[in-house]
């Protein structure tokens, strides 16, 4: 049965691939799906043009033919979900809907799950191994000892608070995602509040902390909270990865209608292929040297996700050998408007 302008014109209209299927053969097909499957699939067998096996199957049932999860239909990794309709003169509307992103979030929200897991189970599995020596060896173990196993336990206590505390602030920052905030929040007393906050650890590895930040700097719209935590974690990232002995800049100053922020380290570097990953949640380049220095894994992803809540832009340069650099721009006030 040949379709009509107007069965075309609807065809068409459809945003996602389709086709009519009558017959065991395409009937007709919109631009999208020639797109999807080939230019020369009208009038042709459906096995030629769809060569699954559970989608062939679901064409040959019934009116109530469940959805089909189709991978590889044009030679990608994309996931399409294949869902047939009957139409009144016994053909069937065929829509292939991409699920490529949502399978993405699935996917993110699976790893997500399983390196959190992993993250605390690994302390845990320390504290649980050293208390049950303390409990079970009292009597036989010596003070010195003694003050070395529970010092094992209070770091790795230590550490799984600080994966939760992350957890919990990264939740947070997600559910605010969709408010941008409004505050007028001046930058220069937030960076010395944060530098004032890892003076300590740059004291501890010998490493000045240069600040050059622009006097007049207009107010940002802020959370100023949040902001004090970009900054707090970009100076610890700087000063764990920098070399000991070395300095960390930051600097800040005016660009057009943005302030733009950066932190600056000297140590190894990223390598190109790891670069466009750190700010993945518990991606890690150096998995075994950042659990040594206290790294959570998730320092990068909490600045990643209040740039983006504060519509601003994030970027990382690094040379290996050579150090790091995070360049942060924020709107200053008004400009959202």
């Amino acid at each position: 049965m040949p379709t009509t302008d107007h069965d075309a014109a609807l065809l068409e209209g459809l945003s996602e691939p389709a086709i009519v299927v009558t017959e065991r053969h395409v009937l007709s097909s919109n631009t999208a799906a020639r797109a999807l499957l080939g230019e020369a699939i009208d009038g042709a067998a459906v096995d030629a043009v769809i060569s699954h096996p559970a989608a062939l199957e679901a064409l040959s049932a019934g009116d109530q033919a469940d959805d089909v999860e189709l991978t590889g239909l044009d030679g990608s990794r994309r996931h399409w979900l294949m869902r047939a309709s009957q139409l009144g003169d016994g053909s069937r509307l065929v829509r292939f809907v991409d699920r490529s992103e949502a399978r993405a979030a699935e996917q993110m929200r699976v790893d997500f799950v399983a390196n959190a897991s992993h993250e605390l189970r690994t302390p845990l599995a320390t504290l649980i191994g050293y208390a049950e020596t303390l409990r079970e060896q009292s009597a036989e173990i010596d003070a010195t000892t003694r003050e070395r196993f529970l010092a094992v336990v209070h770091d790795e206590a230590r550490r799984m608070q600080r994966v939760v505390e992350d957890l919990i602030s990264l939740s947070r920052i997600e559910a605010e995602k969709f408010t941008a905030p409004t505050d007028a929040v001046d930058l220069a007393p937030l960076i010395e509040e944060a530098t004032g906050g890892v003076r300590r650890m740059a004291d501890d590895r010998r490493s000045k902390l240069v600040r050059n930040v622009e006097p007049g700097l207009p107010p940002i719209a802020a959370d100023g909270s949040q902001i004090l935590q970009l900054l707090e974690n970009l100076f610890t990232n700087a000063l764990r990865y920098g070399e000991p002995g070395t300095p960390v800049t930051v600097s800040a100053a005016l660009e057009g209608s943005m302030v733009h922020v950066s932190v600056s380290d000297e140590g190894e570097g990223i390598a190109p292929e790891h670069l466009r990953r750190v700010t993945e949640r518990f991606y890690r380049v150096d998995t075994s040297r950042s659990r040594s220095l206290g790294g959570t894994g998730l320092g990068l992803s909490i600045v990643k996700h209040i740039v983006e809540r504060h519509h601003g832009r994030l970027t990382i340069d690094s040379k290996v050998g050579r150090g790091t650099t995070v360049h942060v721009l924020l709107p200053i006030v008004g400009s959202l408007s």
